[in-house]
């Protein structure tokens, strides 16, 4: 997959492609039916696929300075974007030009005249154009005139289940993991570079690996069974792991992060790029009035996290 970040100059091969469009925040079931429409639409039509998507989030361009709500980041967006087949990814800067856009404009110059869509694929609730004013009753009516198709699909429903990155949110306010999974197609996980921290847990015999929430939500604070898969370095591959998601209170306040104890490993990861996946929610975060206190819980998290593992699926 190819990946650009302008809508003009599309080179040939990627002309007349059938693109989804969307945020795509989180990659949930819901998205993912978008995006495996699309690409069986191409597939038939014999046409390239592609998606359009938006860098900063239009939620984030709007109001820089709330808390920070992504469920992933722009990179592990891609990757999950590239791991459904697409040929090219159009991740566009959501700035003051395109904020500004009419839906008019935004469908001639972003779609006809920049992409050179053949056909489109989105969700009923996608709004477009400047104040949201687009709807998927205009982008129709204006494919009928400028000569490009366009599928519009409901929102995704499961039993009681309505998919929406919302939701997912919601989910893991509340330590819900199944729930998250449920939504997700799979456990939520947070990928970033192993930041070196004050190495309190290798002195208290449980080194972590540490990972900041860079613009991406922060789940309920606690204690985790997790998954861990470390993605570069010498020591690449699968793991289990407790992890802890809070500001480490036992020893004054911090900023969330989260810090992971990875069994049975003893390498230099510092540096290197892991996920980190939640599978089970085991405690709220707890201040400790000594060490001591704090490394007997911390055994009895461990045992209970192989216990939940050993029957988990990744």
């Amino acid at each position: 997959m190819k990946k650009f970040d302008t809508y003009q100059s599309v080179l040939p091969e990627h002309t007349k492609s059938v693109v989804a469009i969307g945020n795509f925040d989180g990659m949930h079931l819901g998205h993912r039916k978008v995006l495996s429409t699309a690409r069986d639409i191409a597939l038939n039509n014999k046409a390239p696929s592609s998606v359009l998507t938006f860098e900063p989030h239009p939620r984030e361009y709007f109001a820089p300075s709330n808390p920070a709500f992504r469920l992933t980041t722009s990179e592990t967006r891609a990757k999950l974007i590239k791991s459904c087949g697409f040929d090219a990814l159009f991740e566009i800067p959501f700035n003051e030009t395109l904020a500004n856009l009419s839906a008019d404009d935004f469908i001639k110059q972003v779609l006809y005249d920049g992409l050179q869509v053949s056909h489109v694929v989105v969700g009923d609730d996608f709004r477009f154009g400047k104040g949201r004013f687009g709807n998927t009753e205009r982008l129709v009516d204006m494919g009928n005139l400028l000569g490009f198709e366009v599928t519009v699909l409901a929102k995704l429903t499961q039993s009681d289940l309505a998919f929406s990155s919302s939701a997912v949110r919601e989910a893991l306010s509340e330590g819900n993991l199944d729930l998250a999974r449920a939504y997700l197609g799979r456990w939520h996980t947070i990928t970033g570079i192993v930041k070196e921290g004050s190495k309190v847990g290798r002195n208290i015999g449980y080194p972590t690996a540490n990972l900041d929430f860079e613009g991406v939500v922060v789940p309920k604070l606690g204690v985790y069974s997790v998954f861990v898969e470390v993605l570069t370095g010498n020591y690449k591959g699968h793991y289990m792991g407790a992890a802890s998601i809070g500001t480490k209170p036992t020893f004054g306040d911090h900023d969330p992060n989260l810090e992971t104890y990875i069994f049975d490993f003893d390498g230099d990861i510092y540096g290197e790029e892991i996920s980190v996946s939640l599978v089970r929610y085991l405690r709220n975060e707890v201040k400790f009035k000594t060490i001591d206190d704090l490394v007997i819980q911390m055994k009895q998290d461990c045992e209970l996290t192989l216990e939940h593992l050993a029957n988990a699926t990744r």
